[in-house]
Order: C-alpha cells, then structure tokens, then sequence
C-alpha cells in the first residue's frame, strides 16, 4: 500500500488532505438518551466529545447500550483514544484503523483540538484516487505537444448539465459500482477539458468519468468534482469531433445498455 499511495512528487498523502473537516460532535454534559437519538436520526454511529474544540473523548453506540438514558456522557465515553494528527502519513492512519478495528479516527491538532475526522472510507477514497493527478498530468502534457498551446489544472466542482460527453455508451451493470462509490464518498473527480477557458458553448468536454457520471444522474446529482484542463485558447480536439459526429451534446445523449455485460466479461466468458 506505500507505494500506491504516493504522489507523483513523490510524498505521501497526509491525513489532512483526506479527511472530513465538518465533524458533529457530541458534549460531555450531554445525556445518553439525546445522542441515541441522534445516531438513530444520522448516518453515524458514534461522536467525538469535545468541550469546546477540545477533545474530552469519544462515544458510540457499543457504549451507549446498557447506560441509563439519563447519565451524562463524561461517565460512558471512551476516554482512552486513539487520534491522528493532520500531518500523519494516510498509511500510517490506515495501519492504525485497520489494527485497533476503529472505524474513524478524530483527527487534533498540536494543542488537542479537533480539525477534522478520517474514515476507513477516506482511506479506501485516498487509494482510489492515487492514478488521477497523473492520468491528468499525462493528458496535460499531451494537448500542449499535439496543439502547441500552454494549459492548467484546475481542482473544480462542474455542473452535469454543461457536460459534452465523448462517449456515446456506458454499461448498466458497471453503474451499480459507481453508484456504491458515490453513497460512500468514494468516487473519483472526473476528468474534463475546458476548451475555451469559460465552460459555455459546449467546452467543458467529459475526458473520463462517464459512468460516474451517469450514475450521479441516476441519483440526482446535479454536480461534481472535477479536475479540469483549462486550455488557453480553443482548439480542434479529436474527441470533441468525434462527440459531434456521434450527435453528444449532454450526458442525456449517453445511452445505457441495460442488461449488457462489459466486452471484456465476455472475452472472458468465451475463453472459459
């Protein structure tokens, strides 16, 4: 896992690039019967405790079972934790989850402040995405020698709807992965190419990410992160042809084959 999880200069990605900042947390003077019901109305099953920004403990719904609803958290919580530090290697993070069977780690500052929370799903999301900043790079580095233009990366959330697709099918079947990935925070950034530094007219081209993409539809997604090639002037794209002779203009153009396998499946099948 070390060296998959390593960028292209060379570093190993940090907790504090993964992480999730926006944490509910819970107080210690809070009762056992009102964070139940908290964790039984979210997604989460269980809370930093904090006084203030200071984390005091952590709570979950293991430790809540036989409380009495009316005892005070700072008599049930877990006090003895095991935190992360933004700076810790997203390796080491993941060593630490999988080892101690923790499911999210709080992550504090020097001063024991809470700045975040990381996840055995943001690790999962950080390996994922390991390939894309140089999937992109490599794209990069490819329209400036076939189009002698200068071009730059950009990190952005982009609208579907001003999508162009360059690929006219994506598998039904494929989608169902894509959808989980998305309900888990776990999908990649599409990859698009603004030919025509604005994003209007039909310039931002869908490079690669067409079945994320047409699952995000599917769930009533109407946006998503990007990493984005601005180029500094229009040119004649290939690709942006190719979408114009297959009739692309909006991902509702994209068709599903439903019940369709994909051709490798296939060749496979019919080797065995």
């Amino acid at each position: 896992m070390d060296e998959a999880l390593e960028h292209k200069d060379g570093e190993k990605p940090v907790v504090g690039e993964y992480m999730t900042r926006d944490v509910a947390t819970v107080s210690p003077d809070d009762t056992v019967e009102d964070v139940a019901h908290r964790i039984c109305e979210s997604d989460h099953n269980g809370f930093p405790v904090t006084d203030g920004r200071h984390v005091e403990g952590f709570v979950s719904a293991r430790d809540l079972l036989l409380a009495d609803p009316g005892e005070l958290l700072f008599k049930v919580m877990t006090e003895d934790l095991v935190v992360a530090h933004p700076e810790m290697k997203v390796t080491d993070a993941a060593r630490v989850i999988l080892r101690s069977g923790i499911q999210k780690l709080p992550v504090v500052d020097d001063a024991g402040n809470l700045v975040g929370i990381i996840s055995n799903a943001d690790v999962i999301r950080s390996q994922i995405e390991r390939a894309t900043p140089e999937k992109v790079g490599k794209l990069k580095r490819t329209l400036e020698t076939i189009h002698g233009i200068e071009a730059t990366e950009e990190r952005r959330t982009v609208d579907l709807d001003e999508l162009v697709p360059t690929q006219g099918k994506v598998y039904a079947d494929e989608l169902e992965g894509r959808r989980y990935e998305l309900d888990h925070g776990l999908a990649e950034p599409l990859v698009v190419i603004d030919n025509g530094s604005t994003g209007d007219d039909g310039s931002l081209l869908l490079a690669d990410g067409h079945h994320r993409v047409m699952a995000a539809e599917r769930a009533g997604i109407e946006d998503m992160d990007a990493y984005v090639i601005v180029l500094e002037r229009a040119v004649d794209l290939g690709m942006a042809r190719t979408a114009q002779k297959e009739g692309l203009d909006s991902i509702e153009d994209i068709d599903v084959v439903d019940y369709a396998r994909h051709p490798l499946v296939e060749t496979i099948e019919r080797l065995q």
